[in-house]
């Protein structure tokens, strides 16, 4: 997934077990094997993840920036994340993790399908990266008791078999004073005509049958189970295509399609109410 990151630590009992829960219910198997099946492309810019390329360089100024400023960081510096840890929950092959690496953020990159961590790992180490990635849910690092300064939720909540369950074990991952960034496709009719079949059946971006319009999200529909895992939902920004242009850009006021949206959790972390 993210859908829309190497070293790894012997001693630990996630990858010891090499699966993730069996149980666990946020996994769709169905889901997965989409993207198993075009794990060895994730690198191709021009292949089936070329939107993921074209759109990465965006999202990652927009995470760079909120997450520094929400930590009184210089988004401009050459390492604004240093000290700051971070967990790419749905990591794929690296696309996000290995940016955010760089900006000097410690990066833990986690995933449900096991073949993307392989790939994963393989380019972080030909690169001299030093990423931490698992073969693992969010639920199961939840499970060991870990927390992180930020989460990266990017592109994975629309493929997910509960989506309120996953968002709880991603704000359980989230530190109190930390961010949890999600970003993922609005539910409406702009979104099938662009998403759907602009991207899958017209332009032909992504192989057909990649999303389900109905699987898409709401921003309310992400607000009321954040708020219930404690968290708050403070910002939404649009993402839009200029097909013109052939080049994405951020807005305040369009998020028919693509949107990334911003949580904190409080330094005295609470759960919310029903």
């Amino acid at each position: 997934m993210q859908g829309p990151h190497i070293l790894t630590d012997p001693a630990n009992t996630m990858m010891e077990k090499q699966t993730p829960r069996a149980l666990d219910r946020t996994v769709d198997d169905a889901e997965l094997a989409k993207f198993a099946a075009i794990a060895d492309e994730w690198w191709d810019p021009d292949g089936k993840f070329r939107p993921l390329h074209k759109f990465n360089p965006i999202r990652l100024e927009l995470l760079r920036d909120r997450i520094a400023d929400h930590f009184g960081r210089d988004p401009k510096s050459a390492r604004p994340l240093d000290g700051l840890s971070v967990v790419d929950v749905g990591c794929g092959g690296g696309l996000l993790a290995e940016p955010m690496t760089r900006l000097g953020a410690s990066v833990t990159g986690i995933d449900a399908t096991e073949r993307n961590i392989e790939v994963a790992r393989v380019h972080a180490e030909q690169l001299g990266l030093t990423i931490d990635y698992r073969f693992a849910t969010a639920a199961d690092i939840a499970e060991d008791g870990r927390q992180f300064d930020v989460v990266l939720n990017m592109e994975v909540i629309e493929h997910v078999a509960d989506r309120d369950a996953f968002i709880a074990d991603c704000a359980q991952l989230v530190r109190p004073g930390g961010l949890m960034m999600l970003a993922t496709l609005n539910r409406t009719p702009k979104s099938y005509l662009f998403a759907i079949v602009g991207a899958e059946y017209v332009m032909r971006w992504l192989p057909r049958g990649t999303h389900d319009w109905r699987r898409f999200v709401r921003p309310s529909e992400l607000a009321a189970p954040l708020r219930r895992s404690g968290m708050s939902m403070t910002n939404v920004t649009g993402v839009v295509f200029n097909p013109i242009k052939d080049q994405w850009s951020l807005s305040a006021r369009d998020l028919d399609v693509n949107y990334i949206a911003i949580a904190e959790k409080p330094e005295t972390a609470t759960t919310g109410s029903q």
